[in-house]
């Protein structure tokens, strides 16, 4: 991998990881166009080592949220008294909603990282997601906040989020139309699907890491990538927390049907191979 494919697809993970488009469906995209196979154990581990430039945009763009957060839960394990608080709390809540991508995301993997990689796979399920994204917003009483939240909420979210590895559900997609359907609003739900693909993210990355290092990305490329991704996702973090205070997720809909239907009709003319 050079470092212009390197960087392009970087821009392409830090625009679509938060967006319910699917980073990994672009991204399988963007490797077939620049000439890479989606299917390449090492480029299949470059693109979830990248990810983690995103996550780490979370991080700090939540990072007074995140260390109430985490500060609350800390004392709350070692202090009784405080384990009362609504921050030790969440915190709980957080890591049970991610448990199930982790377990499920591992008992997958050879699954995730072959047969998944298709062309096919991210054109039918960015169509048929798109579906369940439109009947999510229809619910009526998207009124939970944080504080609403419950055991079962996130772990219905967190299992949904599992579809995500489904490249071209797209795992803010799942989670956000999850949580919409379980009652909470969207701005709470957007950032719930922030905060569980912290774990979740950083997971995949450490584990693909030694692969893309060892595998023929390489360590230059792979840093190149790591920090374009970072900065793209820092802006459209907060882009997309400003969009879904006043916008309904449907917006993404018609690109989603459009893209999808565009990857089938280019398949099916021989102009791209699934994999």
């Amino acid at each position: 991998m050079n470092l212009f494919q390197a960087v392009v697809l970087g821009i392409v993970e830090g625009l679509t990881e938060f967006l319910p488009v699917s980073s990994t469906g672009h991204l399988t995209i963007a490797e077939k166009l620049l000439g890479l196979r989606p299917d390449d154990p090492a480029v299949t581990a470059f693109t979830a080592v990248i990810q983690v430039g995103a996550i780490i945009a979370v991080l700090v763009y939540f990072a007074k949220d995140l260390a109430r957060i985490i500060g609350g839960w800390a004392v709350g394990l070692v202090r009784p008294s405080a384990r009362g608080a609504e921050e030790f709390r969440f915190g709980w809540l957080i890591i049970l909603g991610s448990l199930p991508i982790g377990i499920v995301g591992l008992a997958a993997r050879p699954l995730i990282e072959g047969p998944l990689r298709s062309l096919w796979v991210v054109a039918a399920s960015l169509v048929l997601w798109s579906a369940v994204m439109w009947w999510a917003e229809r619910e009526p009483s998207q009124k939970k906040g944080e504080a609403d939240l419950s055991v079962a909420d996130v772990l219905i979210i967190g299992s949904v989020q599992c579809l995500a590895l489904f490249p071209g559900v797209s795992r803010s997609g799942a989670t956000i139309s999850a949580g919409l359907l379980r009652g909470v609003d969207r701005v709470t739900a957007t950032k719930l699907a922030f905060y569980l693909g912290i774990p979740a993210l950083v997971g995949a990355g450490a584990l693909e890491l030694p692969k893309a290092l060892g595998e023929g990305v390489g360590a230059v490329p792979t840093a190149v990538g790591t920090v374009v991704s970072f900065i793209v996702a820092y802006a459209s973090v907060a882009w997309l927390l400003r969009f879904v205070s006043t916008n309904r997720i449907t917006a993404f809909v018609p690109y989603r049907v459009v893209l999808g239907a565009a990857i089938m009709v280019a398949l099916g003319a021989g102009w791209l191979t699934a994999t």
